[in-house]
């Protein structure tokens, strides 16, 4: 195999062909030349490769061997192009991103329907993770895109903001007018309350838990949730009070099923937004989806 491919692609040519000054004008050089590499490779694998006879040449018992390894060899290059070239034809790729739970259904879906309706052949790899987890496998290179809460830190990383998203605490009226039987103010709700928050590995729970902390709130009767949706449905039932995003329960609050519970101090408001590693080359199938999502949100700019 060290010799060069093109005297493979001269070999295979004549067997073609069975002709010399045939596979010469196929392969537009001359048949001295076409001569020449026959007898390099026959030298180099010390074999006779092909027999003249009246109408041309033929293949040799040894050639017939090499053909046949040959033949497989230039098959599988021409299916490797013609599938690259239905690749850049139909827009064939794939996306691997890196998502919580919650962001994906609330966030990545709706991006995810249009952009699949317009690149349908383009697949999607979803890795449901926690915000860290995400970052961790961005910064390994084993996700191209992830949906993330802004980071404090974000080395080599870009990223690309959708905007900001709000924590709130809710619960039902019935659960409230039941608490205020045992509380006399805003304050005593969040301290008295069977309060239910995202778990620790969510990068959600620990901003509420500095916000806890920095107002000096203690709860004794805490309920950790593992995903947003249990705690709105826990939230529904009255279990509890949930601290949640309001614009995952803007119908709840809209139709009075939750109650917001008004704050001295509101929390601060985050941002959320794609993220992707800098001064790599992105293929073609992560520049389309990025370039979709920055036009979705009017935030258009070249990678």
């Amino acid at each position: 195999m060290d010799q060069n491919l093109s005297l493979y692609k001269v070999f295979y040519t004549v067997a073609n062909t069975g002709n010399i000054s045939k596979a010469a004008a196929e392969l537009f050089i001359s048949q001295p030349a076409i001569s020449k590499s026959i007898r390099k490779l026959e030298q180099s694998l010390d074999v006779t490769l092909f027999s003249r006879n009246s109408r041309g040449v033929q293949l040799t018992e040894e050639g017939e061997v090499l053909y046949d390894y040959v033949q497989r060899a230039f098959y599988a290059l021409q299916t490797g192009e013609a599938q690259l070239k239905k690749i850049n034809d139909l827009g064939i790729g794939h996306l691997h991103i890196g998502v919580s739970t919650t962001l994906c259904k609330y966030m990545l879906l709706p991006y995810l329907k249009e952009f699949i309706a317009q690149h349908p052949h383009i697949r999607i790899t979803i890795e449901c993770q926690s915000t860290y987890h995400t970052l961790q496998l961005l910064r390994e290179n084993k996700i191209d895109l992830g949906l993330i809460g802004k980071p404090e830190r974000y080395h080599h990383i870009h990223f690309d903001s959708l905007g900001e998203i709000e924590d709130i605490f809710v619960a039902t009226q019935s659960y409230l007018d039941n608490l205020s039987l045992r509380t006399n103010n805003r304050e005593d709700i969040l301290k008295s309350a069977t309060l239910m928050l995202l778990d620790k590995e969510n990068i959600t729970r620990q901003y509420i838990d500095d916000y806890l902390s920095l107002f000096h709130i203690e709860n004794n009767n805490l309920l950790e949730v593992s995903t947003m949706d249990l705690l709105i449905e826990f939230a529904k039932i009255g279990l509890g009070v949930a601290c949640v995003i309001r614009q995952f329960v803007e119908k709840e609050l809209e139709e009075g099923t939750l109650i917001e519970i008004p704050l001295d101090s509101p929390i601060r408001k985050r941002e959320i937004g794609f993220a992707y590693l800098e001064n790599i080359q992105q293929t073609t199938a992560v520049q389309e989806f990025i370039n979709f999502y920055r036009q979705r949100t009017g935030k258009e700019e070249s990678l």
